[in-house]
């Protein structure tokens, strides 16, 4: 999806009397919601000018553009795509383009692919060769038009304010798929870009890119192994990478520093935290780092182990829980990583820092310790339950106290939602997260939300896309009992619905009859026959997600009402008024955002219900 296509004639003649940028402020306003920022408006008025001058001075008016192209299951965006043929072989060829206003800019120290540019103080970005060459391998691998034929694909980074001497330092990281090019060599990139597309009309070459089917990548859980043992394959994009670069600066550095650095990564559901998590650990435990990985989540934990065990039981222990690292040595690890850091408690012992707890330190602390290089990755508003209290604030505060360099990354890119940033902000919109109401869901290309007019409808649904290959899950609000399996194995069917009745994922950690342990309901295929609950769902991800709100989330004429007596779950019922509130809405965010290409909503609340098929045009099946 692009917000714009047209020819760089139209472009150029576009840009030249403003509606340019006008038009694009308008497609981000629908697409996203949300009002463009200052820098990006800029952009589009002169980065836009600028590129469509060099291709109509190149002679090819009549090339395709895609503005503000998205690439496939993400919220990404390239600046442009451009979409023609080759000129000598006649074949589809295209050009990722990424522009810059920069005008100076040097390389961060012992960091090749990571640079800081005048003007944006200390915040290191990814070099723009490095960023475009990993759009166009992205590209490669989920585009089905471009999986057999790389060679139509090449990127250029242009650097359009720039002189070569206020860049110099980043000049020489070219390579095949990869370009940069500044004022200075404005005239190279014409001949660049002569030789990659004719000068013909390029209309038909941008539809096949664009109605190209797309390949998602395989799930995280099931890639584990691969990721841990031999490096994987998947992709760190932008910000993703400018962290994994930070973190691997850090361990480089660690022994011969004077002062322990720690890096506190935040982003919201599928913005990668758990994949640089993994990158993270297959490239130190590659280069002889002691590095382990740690949660809060007994289900997270236990999958990673179950995974990768399966290769190597040995490389299995290197997962563990935030509560094992009290009494391990000062910086006994080269790296720690944090992951789901939301769930960090106050204290590693269950009876606070006198009765119980081993260290005297709070659980934050003791991880910090752990380690020369503590790696915390999380997203706020993924505290579900009473006592958790990972957040950005809490731990660079820890940090700072323990005389710690502290540098914070946001992972504002997300991959998760078949990549829709739109469907986060619907999402937190719709629960209160967000000010603004509840607003119509505009449909997207990449992913799809449903409502479903009854349970059944839902659970027929996700079985028949499972049945076609995709993975998919019910999850439900914990306003049901949860029972134990019966003595012969068999599961209560305690989520109940009118006359629908189904189970909940396994109570106990061991696997019965037909159904997964509660652990690995959420990637074993069998986990489609059983309702899944925050504790078992938070932290994965699958293709469909089917979303069921409870009796303690309603709709009531104008608000939400919170309705504490409906909640099952006996923790979160001693939480205070107002945080039971904040942890309900944070429970629903985390359940509607597990789904990749989309999510089928249902409410129990009849009036709830009906809000929701007023914002939902579509149906389930």
């Amino acid at each position: 999806m692009a917000f714009l296509r047209m020819s760089a004639r139209s472009m150029l003649e576009r840009a030249n009397n403003a509606s340019l940028a006008t038009s694009l402020t308008e497609q981000f306003r629908r697409h996203m919601f949300d009002e463009p920022l200052r820098g990006e408006r800029t952009a589009w008025r002169h980065s836009l000018q600028a590129l469509a001058e060099v291709l109509c001075d190149a002679g090819l008016e009549e090339v395709e553009v895609l503005i503000e192209y998205r690439l496939p299951l993400s919220s990404l965006r390239a600046d442009a795509v451009l979409a023609g043929s080759h000129p000598e072989t006649g074949e589809p060829s295209y050009v990722i383009v990424e522009l810059k206003q920069w005008s100076e800019a040097r390389l961060v120290p012992d960091a090749a692919d990571l640079c800081l540019v005048k003007g944006l103080g200390n915040h290191a970005l990814l070099h723009p060769v490095a960023q475009v060459r990993r759009y166009g391998e992205y590209l490669e691998d989920f585009t089905a038009v471009l999986h057999d034929s790389p060679s139509h694909l090449a990127g250029v980074a242009y650097l359009h304010n720039a002189h070569d001497r206020g860049v110099s330092e980043l000049l020489g990281s070219a390579d095949g798929k990869a370009h940069l090019f500044t004022s200075t060599s404005r005239g190279d990139l014409i001949r660049y870009l002569q030789t990659r597309l004719s000068p013909l009309n390029g209309a038909l070459e941008a539809d096949a890119l664009l109605d190209s089917a797309v390949s998602p990548g395989q799930q995280l859980m099931r890639a584990a192994a691969d990721e841990i043992l031999s490096g994987g394959k998947f992709l760190l994009m932008d910000e993703q990478q400018v962290a994994f670069s930070l973190v691997r600066r850090a361990v480089a550095g660690s022994r011969q520093s004077d002062h322990k650095e720690v890096l506190v990564l935040s982003g919201g559901p599928g913005s990668g935290k758990s994949l640089i998590a993994l990158h993270l650990m297959s490239y130190l435990g590659r280069n002889q780092r002691k590095v382990a990985h740690a949660t809060g989540s007994k289900s997270f934990t236990t999958t990673l182990q179950h995974v990768v065990g399966e290769k190597n039981d040995r490389v299995a222990k290197l997962f563990r829980y935030f509560l094992d690292f009290g009494n391990v040595e000062r910086n006994e690890l080269d790296a720690l990583i944090c992951d789901e850091a939301h769930r960090i408690r106050r204290y590693s012992g269950s009876q606070g820092p006198t009765r119980g707890h081993r260290s005297g330190r709070s659980q934050v602390e003791e991880l910090i310790d752990a380690a020369r290089v503590p790696v915390f990755l999380l997203d706020e508003h993924q505290v579900v339950r009473p006592g958790e209290m990972g957040s950005v604030k809490a731990i660079e505060e820890a940090a700072t106290a323990r005389g710690c360099i502290v540098r914070h990354v946001n992972l504002n890119d997300q991959f998760r939602c078949g990549g829709s940033r739109a469907y986060e902000r619907w999402v937190r919109r719709l629960l209160g997260l967000e000010p603004g109401g509840p607003v119509p869901w505009e449909p997207e290309p990449n992913f799809e939300l449903l409502v479903a007019n009854a349970p059944r409808q839902m659970e027929l649904f996700l079985q028949s896309q499972q049945a076609a290959g995709h993975t998919a899950r019910m999850t439900a609000g914990f306003c049901w009992p949860w029972s134990y399996p019966r003595s012969d194995g068999s599961l209560v069917d305690d989520v109940v619905i009118g006359d629908w009745r189904r189970p909940w994922n396994v109570k106990g950690g061991r696997a019965v009859a037909h159904a997964p342990s509660s652990s690995l309901w959420a990637t074993e295929s069998t986990g489609i026959n059983q309702i899944g609950c925050i504790y078992t769902a938070q932290g994965f991800e699958y293709a469909w997600n089917g979303t069921i709100f409870g009796t303690d989330f309603v709709w009531r004429e104008d608000g939400w009402r919170i309705v504490p007596a409906e909640c099952k779950d006996d923790s979160l019922r001693r939480a205070s008024p107002d945080d039971f509130a904040r942890l309900t809405r944070n429970i629903y965010k985390v359940l509607l955002t597990r789904g990749l290409t989309g999510t089928v909503l249902y409410s129990a609340d009849a009036e709830t219900q009906a809000m929701l098929s007023t914002l939902v045009a579509h149906r389930t099946p």
